[in-house]
């Protein structure tokens, strides 16, 4: 038995390198699936000496995968969602520094997410909160439409509004964190207990209350306003609604892991994300936001952020560590995703 052993070593030392395992990317995708997919179809096109092995999970079950997987990292690199939980790992030390040479060509914003996180991130996208309703069943129902975030406590509105779960949704949290800032913690959440009581359903995904709407299951999603765009862009008798009072605005982001099995894979996968050529495509894919490239062509469907009321999103606050676990512990025990009967 020792000889057979002994053997079979020398077998496995006899193969020659080029019969090794080709190169993978293990990717976390926290964008629609139809945007992650048409993403990883178009870098085969380009690298196709590179297996990508995607899968897609909103930001905040993104986040938690890779801080479980810490010790052992099973993610190389993770593309999309709100940023704030992009800054969170940043911040626990889970991503790793990297200064792309595509730095130079992106928007300010997106260079200054990189910068706050110590380079552990970048802005690939922006976009602005609202909400999207089905302009169908308002009138049906006889709801006006709202024009601001106080309208949404309208009693005619009861049951007729979605919004994801903050500790599974950057969408949600970054909600959540827009009307901190606008209306101090306290009164947001005497707001949010308001709210409940107009709230069918807590999703698990960002752009599934929009979606939901679309299909005429509920009255309004409140989303990116980008993510509404896209139902009505296909199609569906979806209206964009942007508060009065103003709101908020996501840098989507992009974040290789710390210690990532294929980091070079990864690499190659993050420079080819931020050029100009890949990031104009995305619209094909139902993205319309706000691409972080300064080459890139904006979609036109987009929501022109410069008509929008948007607030001084603080990004390193409210994307700390800290202050995310303190307002998630907090919106669990006051709310905790428990929608109106």
């Amino acid at each position: 038995m020792k000889r057979l052993n002994i053997a079979l070593a020398g077998v496995a030392l006899a193969i020659p390198a080029g019969a090794a395992q080709a190169a993978e990317l293990n990717l976390i995708c926290s964008a629609d699936v139809v945007i992650c997919e048409r993403l990883v179809q178009e870098f085969g096109k380009d690298h196709g000496d590179i297996q990508v092995n995607m899968v897609r999970l909103s930001s905040g079950e993104a986040y938690a995968k890779i801080r479980a997987e810490a010790r052992n990292p099973q993610t190389d690199l993770w593309w999309a969602g709100t940023g704030d939980p992009h800054l969170q790992a940043a911040a626990d030390g889970l991503t790793a520094e990297y200064k792309s040479p595509m730095l130079d060509q992106l928007r300010d914003w997106a260079v200054k997410q990189a910068e706050v996180s110590g380079y552990h991130t970048v802005g690939v996208y922006s976009g602005a909160l609202g909400w999207g309703y089905n302009k169908d069943i308002f009138e049906q129902k006889g709801i006006k439409p709202p024009e601001c975030w106080k309208d949404l406590l309208d009693p005619s509105l009861k049951g007729e509004i979605e919004i994801a779960d903050p500790n599974s949704s950057g969408t949600a949290y970054t909600t959540l964190a827009t009307l901190v800032q606008i209306m101090g913690e306290d009164e947001a959440f005497a707001y949010l207990k308001k709210l409940n009581e107009n709230i069918v359903q807590y999703t698990k995904s960002g752009s599934a209350p929009v979606k939901a709407a679309a299909r005429g299951e509920t009255g309004l999603g409140i989303v990116f306003q980008h993510d509404a765009v896209a139902q009505a862009v296909e199609g569906f008798p979806i209206v964009v609604g942007s508060p009065c009072e103003g709101t908020g605005y996501e840098i989507g982001s992009m974040s290789i892991v710390e210690g990532a099995q294929n980091m070079d894979e990864a690499k190659v996968f993050y420079d080819w994300v931020l050029t100009p050529e890949v990031q104009s495509i995305m619209p094909e894919a139902g993205s319309f936001q706000i691409p972080s490239n300064k080459n890139a062509a904006p979609p036109k469907e987009a929501p022109d952020l410069t008509k929008i009321k948007l607030i001084d999103y603080d990004f390193a606050t409210y994307g700390s560590s800290d202050k995310r676990k303190e307002l998630l512990a907090r919106w669990d025990a006051e709310i905790g995703g428990h929608a109106s009967e």
